[in-house]
């Protein structure tokens, strides 16, 4: 049986231009900072529940927490 060795690595063999980085759109940045900054103030409204609860994740604090953050109109 004869085994042949294959190239390690790839190679092009012929030249290509680089392709320039195409940019984001506007839109797209601007709903991506919203949600970020939405994320934000959700992991700091949990932060806050968690001080004044004890600072332990139970199951009912989960189930407060989740009702807190549907009811809101904030999010």
């Amino acid at each position: 049986m004869a085994h042949a060795r294959t190239a390690d690595g790839q190679y092009d063999f012929v030249a290509t231009a680089i392709k320039p980085k195409s940019r984001r759109g506007f839109f797209s940045r601007l709903f991506d900072s919203m949600v970020d900054g939405r994320q934000r103030a959700a992991e700091r409204e949990i932060a806050a529940f968690l001080e004044g609860s004890g600072k332990f994740l139970t199951d009912d604090a989960e189930r407060e927490i989740d009702r807190i953050l549907s009811s809101s109109t904030r999010f």
